[in-house]
């Protein structure tokens, strides 16, 4: 089994306590922070000029003066940055999403640190190895380890990266509640399963609001037929397109323990990422499917513990 990646434990949404970083200052893309918080609504002119003359006579960042008056706060302040820099994330009022999407709504927390942690990884071990390696199946040998919680939130941090991501709902098995439509929100529509069922097109795919970069192609209609539906040239086919339009592929999968789904999809993609829930996932379980992927010439980049 391939070293797993070195990162801090993964936790499920109740469990975080956010830490945003920064305190702000001036310059960047969009313009000052001042006239970035006047225009989203979120500082009155009045304010602005108040801030801006505690700043003067203090000499320190607007940010700073800001939260010495108490007329910002420190998401205020991440929110004018991620505008300055271009970073995509949501308000924690938007309703959008599914709240597990910690990565949209939270991304300076200690788990949005954790996801670039893999990300980083993820780069230097598989996307960058290769100018074809554009594809990665998230898997696990049991059942709520948190696969659709993993691919999802990375595919968001990759977006956020400016990356071109897709993120492709493989579990064919049956709804969840945690499946990628319910955890974006999508409406039914046609999906992968449509898609090979020579049904629909890529243009199944869904972009995500506010996340420009990422774009979700839903499971579809439950099949009676998965394994077959996902044993077609035409899932290659879908893969090889898709690869000439995004830059980072990520497949959720079933659960390895009940459907060989998992390990055909992985096949198709070249490489995987295990995930393993702490005091739950069983060693001899993971290391059983580990030999299996590698005898099926699948590179397993590496490994997350999702400690609930």
């Amino acid at each position: 089994m391939t070293a797993p990646i070195p990162l801090h434990p993964l936790h499920p949404p109740h469990a975080i306590n956010p830490q945003p970083t920064g305190t702000g200052g001036h310059g960047g893309a969009t313009g000052p922070i001042g006239s970035i918080l006047v225009a989203s609504g979120r500082l009155s002119q009045e304010d602005a000029g108040r801030i801006l003359a505690r700043q003067q006579s203090d000499q320190v960042q607007f940010g700073q003066a800001g939260l010495a008056l108490k007329l910002l706060n420190k998401d205020d302040i991440d929110f004018a940055l991620s505008q300055q820099f271009a970073y995509n994330y949501l308000a924690e009022n938007d309703t959008s999403l599914s709240p597990e999407l910690i990565a949209a709504y939270k991304p300076f927390s200690r788990i949005g640190e954790n996801l670039r942690a893999v990300r980083s990884q993820l780069m230097l071990r598989w996307f960058n190895t290769a100018p074809g390696h554009k594809v990665l199946a998230v898997l696990s040998p049991g059942r709520r380890d948190g696969r659709s919680f993993v691919a999802a939130n990375l595919a968001i941090v990759f977006a956020q990266q400016g990356q071109r991501t897709l993120l492709i709902d493989a579990d064919l098995r049956g709804p969840t509640l945690r499946s990628q439509q319910a955890l974006f929100k999508l409406s039914n529509s046609t999906g992968l399963s449509g898609l090979l069922a020579s049904r629909a097109g890529l243009e199944a795919a869904l972009r995500v609001q506010g996340l420009p970069d990422l774009a979700v192609l839903p499971a579809g209609t439950i099949p009676p037929n998965p394994q077959e539906l996902l044993g077609r040239p035409a899932f290659g086919d879908l893969l090889h397109i898709a690869s000439r339009q995004f830059d980072v592929i990520i497949i959720d999968t079933p659960s390895g323990a009940d459907y060989a789904d998992a390990e055909l999809i992985a096949a198709r993609a070249g490489a995987a990422l295990m995930v393993l829930r702490k005091n739950q996932s069983l060693v001899p379980q993971a290391a059983q499917m580990a030999r299996r992927l590698q005898d099926s010439g699948v590179a397993l980049v590496g490994s997350v513990l999702n400690d609930a």
